[in-house]
């Protein structure tokens, strides 16, 4: 029996030289638009890989766009998930074409509740004073998601953009959208943008071509939980926002 690991990369495959901690064996394991190194994993994190790696194919699931996804130097060969779920990337490296497509008319019919929560933050940074500005994430030509980060990377000052501009444009005419909240990341989403539906689509796929297989989901962040839950089995790293959530409130 074919067996998968859908993983998310930041924060459960490699982190931020911040959060790597005390581990004196760190190696880049994903790099700026410049070649700097971003990201970089520990000594446990490169065992846990070369472990499943020998006995399973790893899918990454990842929030990353094409080009992020491209300065990320592990040896993934197989599928590829990105943007949320947004974007499906075939072994070969060409996106898979009906998933393009219905994708395509998704997010058409979610850009106008995009742009509406995009002048709300920046509306509301600027009446307060901060810098911080909405972006419209796009890759391939089609619009996904809006993300809003503080430039000075202090991750506290986004919470009144979650819950006194966001959460209530939710509640009310952004029903159709959600919110993902995890450090210094702040990101509005469509509903129909989640790993889990990429993920239940790609293991349909591959049960077609292979008959049935065994599927294991890690993540750290509380919306990885829903494609987690799309597996037959979840695997969460420690010391992250989803452990804290789970096992840590034991």
């Amino acid at each position: 029996m074919k067996k998968y690991l859908f993983v998310d990369l930041d924060d459960t495959l490699f982190s931020s030289l911040a959060k790597c901690g005390s581990d004196a064996e760190l190696r880049p394991a994903a790099y700026l638009k410049d070649r700097s190194a971003i990201s970089f994993t520990t000594a446990k994190q490169r065992a846990f890989f070369g472990m499943m790696d020998q006995s399973m194919t790893l899918i990454p699931a990842t929030a990353r766009n094409r080009d992020a996804f491209s300065r990320v130097d592990l040896p993934f060969s197989g599928y590829k998930i990105l943007n949320y779920g947004g974007l499906i990337l075939q072994p070969d490296g060409e996106p898979d074409a009906w998933w393009m497509e219905h994708m395509r008319a998704e997010m058409a019919a979610a850009l106008p509740g995009l742009q509406q929560a995009m002048a709300l933050i920046d509306g509301y940074a600027d009446s307060v004073g901060l810098k911080t500005r909405a972006r419209l994430i796009e890759d391939c030509g089609l619009p996904f998601y809006v993300v809003a980060k503080d430039p000075d990377k202090i991750g506290d000052r986004l919470a009144p953009f979650d819950s006194e501009v966001l959460a209530p444009w939710v509640a009310d005419a952004g029903s159709g959208y959600y919110i993902h909240r995890n450090g210094n990341n702040l990101a509005l989403l469509p509903n129909a943008l989640n790993k889990a539906r990429a993920v239940e689509y790609l293991t349909r796929k591959l049960r077609e071509q292979h008959g049935e297989i065994l599927t294991m989901g890690m993540g750290d962040s509380r919306s990885d939980a829903r494609f987690m839950a799309a597996c037959d089995y979840a695997i969460v790293p420690n010391g992250t926002q989803l452990a804290a959530l789970t096992v840590g409130a034991l």
